[in-house]
């Protein structure tokens, strides 16, 4: 297979699921583990994530002019402050987490377990939320608890970082559209920051002659175009639909991934 075809591939998975509850990085580690398509270094990986941000800076466009051009508001500072809060825990638990030398798996069944686990618990929550309203109002609990769902997705691939955020806000009683405007706003210095870091981490060890630039830019579009899609349908989608369907997808990957790596096996 070409490999801008294969970089096409990847920026299409990469834009459609990245913010819908399913993992993006684990359907980006998935056909590349497996060798289904070629295997593209981490930074290829982190930085076309960046693409599906210009999505939400397209969809979201009112709504980010609206912040930036009422901060004489005490709501708007509000709101804002809440987002800085949940970026800079994020950020700073990025940042330990590298310290620690946290990295992806290179095996698809840490990938599966977490997408089988996933799925079962949208399904539980969508069944404890079922039949309440949910409040439009973000809290400062509610950042911190978005802020540490962003890490336990970044350490366990197939977790799901727009998933994992809106389900925790959703489960401290946010309503559904208000948790996913929160999560995707907050996706923007979220993804932003990942990359350039990945971008100046992978200068520094290697110059700029280790990583062919244009498959990521090749990707980075593909991804903005596919997520841009993706994410005005989804708002609307997420106004009178639960997330049980894509639990139901998460369940059966889940499970097939880990009957194939098992067949593998013998």
């Amino acid at each position: 297979m070409p490999d801008w075809l294969a970089v096409i591939i990847l920026g299409i998975i990469e834009g459609v699921t990245e913010f819908l509850p399913i993992s993006s990085t684990g359907h980006l580690l998935i056909p590349q583990t497996l060798g289904w398509l070629p295997a593209k270094s981490d930074l290829f990986n982190v930085v076309i994530q960046s693409g599906a941000v210009l999505a939400v800076l397209a969809v979201f466009s009112k709504r980010v002019t609206h912040l930036l051009t009422t901060l004489n508001q005490p709501t708007t500072r509000d709101y804002l402050l809440k987002l800085t809060l949940a970026f800079g825990l994020t950020a700073a638990g990025g940042l330990v987490l590298k310290k620690l030398n946290v990295e992806l798996p290179d095996e698809v069944a840490p990938v599966a377990w977490a997408t089988l686990i996933g799925g079962l618990l949208i399904l539980w929550l969508e069944r404890v939320y079922r039949g309440r309203a949910g409040a439009a109002e973000i809290t400062w609990a509610v950042a911190i608890a978005v802020a540490c769902a962003q890490l336990l997705a970044a350490v366990f691939p197939g977790t799901s970082r727009s998933g994992a955020s809106i389900l925790m806000a959703m489960a401290f009683g946010i309503a559904r559209p208000s948790a996913t405007e929160f999560s995707f706003l907050l996706g923007i210095p979220t993804l932003m920051a990942a990359g350039g870091l990945k971008i100046i981490s992978e200068l520094r060890e290697h110059g700029p002659g280790a990583e062919d630039w244009g498959m990521v830019a090749l990707g980075t579009l593909v991804s903005a175009l596919s997520a841009f899609i993706v994410v005005k349908w989804l708002i609307r989608f997420v106004q009178s639909h639960t997330f049980n369907g894509f639990a139901i997808y998460r369940i059966v990957l889940g499970a097939a991934l880990l009957l194939y790596v098992s067949s593998l096996g013998h």
